[in-house]
């Protein structure tokens, strides 16, 4: 396979080099905050936005942003209420999701969904118009972190002492909720509902160890996962192994490099 000529592979590391631009900035926070498994639960949600969008005749990304943005705000809502430990809960909700999104399907005879392609992604399989919605949403996602950074970070350190300091610390949360269910519903698309959380915390894990600053932090974590894409496209390529778990496959190897 002559690689240079392949408009595919360049299709996909382009969109690969997109959710990490990303994923890394905001997989730091998610890391800080410890909110993996709010990010897991976003990512189930993605299927039942997908079944929605075959069944009411719309756009499936379209589907799975407004699905994704919606169970963010019904987690939140849920969180600030419940009486539950917040895992419990998350755990729940990611399950019902993805077992409604199962079932919406079934009763859709015309329609044949990769439940493979699905779960665990395919890079390589990337259209030139799924690019626009990565990058756009890549682009949009890091304007929106880069204007809420400080009172982010502010909230993240000490939400009390933030709040105190004329933070509107629900505000706050609610947009980086918002931006989080952006970059879940796209990233989904690429590499897999599955995936989508370890590409947010394994590179955030990887780079925690070198920074010395939380701008140090999110830098290097969207390095590494580019990195990891770079690498793990090219190990699929070569081996001939699935593109989604190859990138997450390489992505636990420099983890597991950065604890040497």
């Amino acid at each position: 396979m002559d690689i240079a000529m392949d408009d595919f592979v360049w299709r996909a590391l382009a969109a690969g080099l997109g959710l990490a631009a990303i994923a890394g900035p905001l997989g730091s926070f998610v890391l800080w905050r410890r909110m993996a498994f709010f990010g897991d639960a976003l990512a189930h949600s993605a299927l039942l936005g997908v079944a929605l969008g075959f069944l009411l005749h719309v756009d499936v990304n379209l589907g799975m942003v407004a699905m994704c943005v919606a169970f963010a705000l019904a987690l939140t809502g849920l969180l600030a209420r419940s009486r539950l430990a917040p895992d419990t809960l998350l755990s729940i909700s990611a399950f019902t999701a993805l077992s409604a999104g199962l079932v919406v399907l079934s009763f859709l005879d015309n329609v044949r969904v990769d439940l493979i392609g699905y779960l665990f992604g395919d890079l390589l399989a990337v259209a030139p118009s799924d690019l626009i919605w990565i990058w756009g949403g890549a682009l949009v996602a890091l304007g929106g972190l880069a204007a809420l950074w400080r009172p982010l970070l502010a909230t993240t350190v000490h939400a009390d002492l933030a709040a105190v300091e004329g933070t509107r610390v629900g505000h706050v949360r609610l947009c980086f909720v918002l931006l989080l269910a952006l970059v879940v519903a796209v990233a989904a698309k690429i590499v897999g509902a599955l995936l989508v959380t370890a590409l947010l915390i394994i590179p955030a894990a990887a780079a925690r160890r070198f920074a010395r600053s939380p701008e140090q932090m999110a830098i290097g974590a969207a390095a590494i996962g580019a990195l990891a894409v770079a690498g793990g496209l090219g190990a699929s390529l070569l081996l001939d192994t699935p593109s989604g778990p190859s990138v997450v496959l390489t992505a636990s190897l420099l983890f597991a490099l950065s604890l040497l």
